[in-house]
């Protein structure tokens, strides 16, 4: 019994060996019509194992440029497209060179650092000694979303000396906002809840144990009535 790890490899296994045996058969026809009417057969043949917009003429182009690739390009037939070549297929593709913004502290983003920069360029106002102070509770507000366990606020200004090259400072008697008060600005706070909001509700009776309850009070009522009478 021959078993297909004994066999040679398929070139491209999506077509099966069936298709690899067509395209093997394809290389020993010495007449160039027959052959070429044959190769057309065999790439209808593959597009019933490819399902896909037919009407498309890169459809098409890709069975033809697998049909190349599964005869290790050796097949010579009239291809209605161009004939592919070996790097174009195995080759692999070049490099996306990505660009490299070089931040700083990412839990801030380059847009913060952007407007430190521009910030530092403006003149010495009061506007601009307010607009300080908003960008450090900014930072603080930022560095909470990365990290709630802790935050120091002579970090958030050794940060701010940083990004601003040393020219953007605090004035002495600024004071931050509590950590708790921005973290209750933040979108996806959390609000402290109750204890016994973790209890379970109380079930709520059946309708049999409804209609129990009923005919005893029912039947006390009536032992009342009984007794009152006497």
């Amino acid at each position: 019994m021959e078993y297909n790890t004994t066999k040679e490899k398929i070139a491209v296994k999506e077509y099966g060996r069936h298709v690899q045996a067509m395209v093997d058969y394809l290389l020993t026809i010495e007449d160039r019509e027959v052959r070429n009417l044959q190769a057309k057969a065999t790439v209808r043949a593959m597009s019933c194992f490819s399902p896909g917009s037919k009407d498309t003429a890169d459809y098409w182009q890709k069975l033809w440029d697998h049909l190349f690739l599964i005869s290790d390009f050796k097949l010579d037939v009239d291809s209605p497209f161009p004939k592919p070549e070996p790097q174009e297929i195995g080759g692999k593709p070049q490099r996306i060179p990505y660009k490299k913004n070089g931040i700083l502290f990412p839990h801030y983003g380059k847009f913060i650092e952007n407007i430190i920069t521009a910030l530092v360029e403006e003149p010495d106002s009061e506007a601009k000694t307010l607009c300080v102070e908003n960008i450090a509770v900014l930072l603080k507000k930022q560095y909470l979303q990365w990290n709630r366990d802790s935050v120091n606020d002579d970090l958030i200004k050794e940060h701010l000396a940083v990004l601003s090259g040393g020219k953007l400072k605090l004035r002495e008697d600024f004071v931050f906002p509590l950590t708790k008060e921005l973290l209750e600005q933040l979108p996806n706070a959390q609000v402290a809840t109750p204890k016994n909001n973790n209890k379970k509700p109380a079930p709520q009776p059946t309708a049999a144990t409804r209609k129990k309850r009923k005919n005893r009070k029912k039947k006390s009522n009536n032992n009342n009535h009984t007794i009152s009478n006497k």
